[in-house]
C-alpha cells in the first residue's frame, strides 16, 4: 500500500518552494491542526521558505522529487553543521520526513543536483498572550512607555550561513490623538495604529495627545488562525503636548509708504506702525500657554508676554523683534517651544514735495502727498497764502486733493507745517510751500 494512502491527511498544502531558478517542488503537509504560515525569508539567508507551524506534535512533510533525495537538518549553527536525517520516506514522487523538529532548519538535496533549504518554526515554544496593558511610570515627552504583562519573545529563524533572522510577529497597539491639520489651522483626532516584532515591556508608542485607551491584539500568525487576542488599557489622559503657530502681517501698505524694514521670506514688519496677527492652537495637555517677545534673539530678557492664543500687535519701535510661542503641561514636564518670527521694523523717514497738479485727467501727480516710513504720529496743516487753513491730516497716508469746501483751490503757492514722531523717536518740525500747478 502507498505510504500516503496508509496515512489520513488532515490538511494539504501545495506551496511551492522557491529553488533559485530551477524547478519549482509541491509540499504536502500531513497532520496539521492549523494551517502552515509561510513567512518570507530574507534574501541573505540562502532560505527558500521558512514555515510557522502551531505545532509539530505528529506533523510530517512531503516533498515532490523524483527520485530519492538526501535529507539533512541544522539548527542555529548554520548549514555547515547540518546533520544526515534517516527518519525519511520516498514513495510515488514524493519524499517524507517522518517526524519534523521545531525551531530547526532543513535542507533536501536532489539526486538531480537541486537543492531546497527551509526553516521550521514551531509556534508552540512561542505563544503569544496578553494579561494586561498599562501606562508606566516611565515618561518621555516624545514617546509614551506601557508596561504589559504576557507572552510575546522574539521569533526567530537561522540562515544556511547561521545568521539570526527576526520575523515579525505584527502585534499591534492602536490608540487614539491629535494630529495637525495646516488647512484647518486645528488638532484633528485621529486612530492610529502602531505595530511590533515582539511584545517587550515596557513597549513605546509615539505620546497621545488627547485621553485615550490603548488596544494591543496579536499577533499576526493567531489573527491568521482566527484566534487572535487583545486586552484594552483602562482610560488615560495626556501629557505630552504640541502646538500650531503662525503670524500674518495685517493692514495695506500705503502708496506712499516707504519699506524701509524688511518684511519679506521669514521677516515681517517693515515700516511702523506695524501691525501683526499671531495665533495658536494647543493640544490637550497644553495648560501653560505663553507669545513671548524680545529684543533678543536668544529671549535673554523677556518685554513683554501674552497668554491669549490670538490677538493682534502693532510694532511701533524701530529695530528687530523677536515673538516665539510656549505652551507646557500642569507640572511643565513636557513643553512645546515654536521658531521665533522675526519683525524687523525700519527708521523713520519723511519728505515733504514741493508741486502737484489737482484735477489732472490722467491722475498723475494729482494729489499732494508726503513720502514716509515709521511715522508713528503725524499731523499736517495746510493753508493759502491768507492762512486761511485747507485742510488738516492726521496721518501719513493721507494726501490733500487741492480742493476747499469741495472745490478747486486757485493755481499758485499754498503752505504746510508738518509735527510728526517716528518709530526711532525722531521728532519731525517740517514746513514749506506748495505749489499748485498746471489747470485751469
Amino acid at each position: 500500500m502507498s505510504l500516503f494512502v496508509s496515512r489520513k491527511i488532515i490538511i494539504v498544502v501545495l506551496a511551492l518552494i522557491a529553488t533559485h531558478g530551477i524547478a519549482q517542488s509541491k509540499v504536502i503537509w500531513d497532520g496539521l491542526t492549523d494551517k502552515a504560515i509561510e513567512v518570507a525569508p530574507s534574501s541573505a539567508s540562502g532560505l527558500d521558505a521558512v514555515w510557522v507551524l502551531s505545532s509539530v506534535d505528529g506533523v510530517s512533510l512531503a516533498v515532490e522529487s523524483a527520485s530519492r533525495p538526501q535529507w539533512y537538518k541544522y539548527s542555529n549553527l548554520g548549514g555547515g553543521y547540518a546533520e544526515e536525517v534517516t527518519d525519511v520516506s520516498w514513495d510515488n514522487g514524493y519524499s517524507m520526513i517522518g517526524s519534523l523538529e521545531g525551531d530547526m532548519g532543513y535542507i533536501v538535496e536532489h539526486p538531480d543536483g537541486r537543492r531546497e533549504c527551509f526553516w521550521i518554526v514551531d509556534y508552540s515554544r512561542h505563544p503569544f498572550s496578553i494579561n494586561s496593558i498599562s501606562e508606566s511610570t516611565e515618561r518621555d515627552c516624545g514617546r509614551m512607555a506601557l508596561d504589559v504583562s504576557g507572552e510575546g519573545a522574539e521569533m526567530v529563524y537561522y540562515g544556511i550561513n547561521g545568521r539570526r533572522f527576526v520575523i515579525d510577529r505584527e502585534i499591534k497597539i492602536r490608540y487614539s490623538t491629535l494630529v495637525p491639520d495646516e488647512e484647518q489651522f486645528a488638532f484633528v483626532q485621529i486612530h492610529k495604529e502602531e505595530s511590533f516584532t515582539h511584545m517587550s515591556s515596557p513597549m513605546r508608542v509615539e505620546s497621545c495627545l488627547c485621553p485615550t485607551t490603548f488596544l494591543m491584539s496579536g499577533d499576526r500568525f493567531l489573527r491568521e488562525w482566527g484566534i487572535e487576542v487583545e486586552v484594552e488599557s483602562p482610560l488615560y489622559d495626556p501629557y505630552s503636548v504640541n502646538a500650531m503657530v503662525k503670524a500674518e502681517q495685517s493692514g495695506e501698505i500705503a502708496d506712499n509708504e516707504v519699506q524701509t524694514g524688511d518684511s519679506s521670506g521669514s521677516m515681517l514688519g517693515g515700516s511702523a506702525p506695524s501691525t501683526i496677527q499671531f495665533e495658536a492652537v494647543v493640544s490637550d495637555a497644553a495648560i501653560f500657554r505663553e507669545w513671548q517677545f524680545s529684543r533678543y534673539p536668544g529671549f535673554d530678557d523677556i518685554d513683554l508676554r501674552i497668554s491669549d492664543l490670538s490677538f493682534s500687535h502693532t510694532f511701533t519701535e524701530e529695530g528687530m523683534n523677536y515673538v516665539r510661542f510656549v505652551c507646557a503641561n500642569s507640572d511643565g514636564s513636557c513643553q512645546y517651544e515654536s521658531e521665533s518670527y522675526t519683525v524687523n521694523i525700519g527708521a523713520s523717514m519723511l519728505r515733504c514735495p514741493n508741486a502737484f497738479s489737482p484735477g489732472n485727467a490722467d491722475g498723475v501727480n494729482d494729489e499732494w502727498k508726503v513720502s514716509y516710513s515709521s511715522i508713528i504720529d503725524f499731523k499736517c496743516s495746510i493753508f493759502d497764502r491768507y492762512g486761511r487753513k485747507m485742510v488738516s491730516l492726521t496721518s501719513p497716508s493721507q494726501g490733500w486733493d487741492g480742493k476747499y469746501k469741495g472745490k478747486l483751490v486757485p493755481a499758485g503757492a499754498y503752505f504746510y507745517v508738518i509735527k510728526a514722531t517716528g518709530a526711532d523717536g525722531k521728532k519731525y518740525e517740517l514746513s514749506g510751500d506748495i505749489n499748485i500747478i498746471n489747470y485751469k
